[in-house]
């Protein structure tokens, strides 16, 4: 299983790195439209759609994601877009979280199905918009969630349960401890500054995500950085549930290993909005 694991993080690796490295942002455009209608794809059978539906959805995503890219939005859109995202998350995510496996099982499925492919959409637009602005501005965004989530998981190991004997959310991810999630913060903490003084020092172009909140103050600077990970910690959270409401333990098989796209870009889905909703913080 760990042989397969390593393999297949080897070859996304090779398939990766050169489209985000590119000279244009239209190799990883492109890379990331497909990712994001596989999981499309994925999320139709997440909520019981029938073979041809879930096709539909993956073919339904990429054509908006292109649209959206046609129509000039992978470079600006309106802020209010970002607002009306970010709030969006938070606000449906803690109603799944409270009212947990079962009540979101109670939505209509076509509904559920709906909500998952404009936040797919919504994700891709936000990682095509910070692709275009900068290699630097997307790069420091994905490491911040993976940071979060090698600290979390090299914390929970170390301390599993000893400081906080109730696990994070039992009943959605039992395997998660605040132990892990507060280790993740504290690692997103020091990745992030140790990013911005290497920025000063060797000055990378662009401008990653946590120069550019810290330009807002610290104390924003840390509430952002707490928020952000707070939300890809929700995001893994969120299609646990899903998961487990649908009763399977991956999304697919796509990625043999790893399970499915949507378990890779998780975590990923609410963070990318957000930090964009975050971007258009006012300066005072």
């Amino acid at each position: 299983m760990l042989k397969q694991r390593i393999i297949t993080a080897l070859a996304l690796l090779a398939v990766l790195l050169p489209a985000l490295f590119a000279d244009s942002p239209q190799p990883f455009l492109i890379l990331s439209i497909l990712m994001i209608g596989a999981g499309a794809w994925e999320w139709g059978h997440l909520n019981g759609m029938g073979r041809h539906q879930s096709i539909f959805s993956g073919i339904l995503c990429v054509d908006l994601c292109a649209f959206a890219w046609w129509a000039g939005w992978t470079t600006q859109t309106d802020s209010w877009i970002w607002w009306l995202a970010g709030s969006s998350w938070v606000g449906l995510t803690a109603w799944m979280l409270l009212r947990g496996v079962e009540g979101w099982a109670l939505w209509h499925r076509n509904l559920r199905w709906t909500i998952g492919l404009v936040m797919l959409c919504l994700a891709w637009l936000a990682m095509a918009q910070a692709r275009t602005a900068s290699i630097q501005f997307l790069l420091s965004i994905l490491v911040l969630v993976w940071a979060a989530d090698v600290f979390a998981y090299f914390f929970g190991k170390a301390l599993g349960t000893k400081i906080f004997p109730r696990k994070l959310a039992p009943m959605v991810s039992p395997g998660k401890s605040w132990e892990g999630a507060i280790g993740g913060l504290v690692g997103v903490f020091g990745v992030a500054w140790v990013w911005m003084q290497l920025e000063q020092i060797y000055h990378w172009p662009g401008m990653s995500l946590f120069t550019q909140m810290q330009s807002h103050g610290y104390f924003l600077w840390a509430l952002s950085l707490i928020f952000l990970t707070t939300m890809s910690v929700v995001g893994d959270l969120v299609e646990s549930l899903v998961k487990r409401s649908a009763g399977i333990k991956d999304s697919s098989n796509l990625l043999p290993g790893h399970g499915g796209v949507l378990d890779r870009l998780d975590a990923l889905l609410p963070t990318l909005p957000i930090a964009l909703m975050l971007l258009n913080w006012p300066k005072v």
